[in-house]
């Protein structure tokens, strides 16, 4: 599609343009200000739902930013999953990242974690541009991520979970040395306030929760400090995923560690962020401190 030419959307059965201040989309540019629907069947009938914005200003920069996200944008053939993606967060702070189901929430937590790379927009981080190109890059960087799969073997300890990829070695002798992981994650585990009777055991015998701190463990022990959690208590039960929350909150309680935090449920959200951004049609469409929104403001996106 040719730049500057209207995009009519798929669902609505025309998209009219605001001539005094007309956005572009960077993924495509394209100009795309308003929506509107048919009402009723008499000529002109039309009603506008919303506007929707396909290029909005990034939030203000603060000092105490420690990454901002400008202008991101990503996509899988045909498919976008973000076209405009503007977001800042803070030293100590926890940002809730709601939204639709394929809304690509965990596409922006993968670009951030260095799993992804973006098309377009750019990650600055404390200050300074960055270019992640794995996520090695980026726990080198203080980011890790909590994936919503956990990311964990079945097969191996508790232990060795914990420090997959990271394992401790005898100096001198290229021996795992085991007694050392089993004593720091012992001292991770207990950290979080969690009991795990064996660190031996396999982790798939264990229980939601307990798979869920082991992999929150994991982040303690590379000694993050922006930590990203994809949907952490999705598949627990109530409480399950209490005992969770009091385990995240601990572990904010440790150091001023700044957490953005991936939810379907917006009371979960509200009463454990200090902050929510609501990501819909690829941008963030909301940005404000969870005391003054919601549930009945975030559900009427």
């Amino acid at each position: 599609m040719r730049p500057g030419r209207r995009r009519r959307a798929a669902c609505v059965p025309q998209v009219t343009t605001d001539s005094q201040s007309p956005r572009v989309d960077p993924l495509e540019d394209l100009i795309v200000d308003a929506v509107w629907v048919e009402k009723g069947s008499e000529p002109g009938s039309r009603q506008l739902v919303r506007e929707r914005r396909a290029s909005s200003a990034p939030p203000p920069s603060a000092s105490d930013d420690v990454l901002r996200v400008l202008h991101v944008a990503k996509r899988f053939g045909g498919v976008v999953a973000l076209r405009d993606i503007n977001l800042q967060l803070r030293r100590g702070e926890t940002l809730g990242l709601v939204g639709d189901n394929a809304s690509g929430k965990s596409t922006l937590l993968k670009i951030i974690a260095g799993f992804q790379r973006p098309d377009a927009g750019q990650l600055v981080l404390r200050g300074a541009p960055v270019d992640l190109r794995s996520v090695d890059h980026a726990r080198s960087l203080g980011i890790d991520c909590v994936y919503q799969d956990l990311a964990l073997i079945d097969e191996l300890s508790a232990a060795e979970n914990i420090f997959l990829g990271r394992e401790r070695v005898h100096r001198g002798v290229p021996l795992l040395a085991r007694r050392l992981m089993r004593a720091l994650a012992r001292e991770a585990l207990d950290d979080l306030g969690v009991r795990v009777d064996s660190l031996d055991v396999a982790v798939g015998r264990l229980s939601g929760g307990q798979r869920q701190a082991i992999a929150v463990a994991r982040c303690m022990r590379s000694a993050a400090q922006i930590v990203l959690l994809d949907e952490p208590i999705a598949a627990m039960g109530h409480k399950e995923a209490t005992a969770m929350l009091t385990v995240l909150s601990r572990l904010r309680e440790r150091a001023p560690i700044s957490m953005i935090f991936v939810a379907h449920n917006y009371g979960h959200v509200l009463n454990f962020c200090d902050r929510v951004n609501l990501v819909q049609d690829g941008c963030i469409a909301l940005d404000k401190p969870t005391s003054k929104t919601s549930i009945e403001e975030l559900t009427s996106w």
